[in-house]
């Protein structure tokens, strides 16, 4: 069973994403990125047809004490959807943290070199 304070830790951290997706995103809705419900399978972040235009990312959010597994918790977020996963991890006391696919990371790298190099 999830303890209300577990429950209040993950919707924190979903709403702190959604807001972080909300302000880098100006031509955002707030209706066009929300959080999921707590325990409600897929995406722990819900974007409209608009968002996963210009945000194409599977979230998966993690706000826990410790972490057995990130490669789980990759997995999960890689299972949940079509777009490209990534994982927001939160320790109490931490600042979160995104884990992406390594190749996809430096595909990201290599873009940016194009366009400013």
């Amino acid at each position: 069973m999830i303890t209300k304070s577990r429950k209040a830790k993950g919707r924190a951290l979903q709403n702190l994403v959604v807001e972080k997706v909300l302000s880098s995103f100006p031509s955002l809705e707030k209706d066009d990125v929300k959080g999921a419900i707590m325990g409600e399978r897929g995406v722990d972040i819900k974007l409209s047809p608009k968002a996963k235009k210009v945000f194409p990312f599977n979230v998966e959010c993690k706000n826990q004490e410790r972490f057995k597994n990130v490669y789980d918790c990759f997995a999960q977020a890689d299972q949940n959807g079509n777009g490209e996963p990534i994982v927001v991890l939160k320790m109490n006391r931490r600042k979160p943290v995104v884990v992406l696919d390594c190749d996809f990371f430096f595909s990201l790298i290599q873009e940016k070199d194009t366009k400013y190099g």
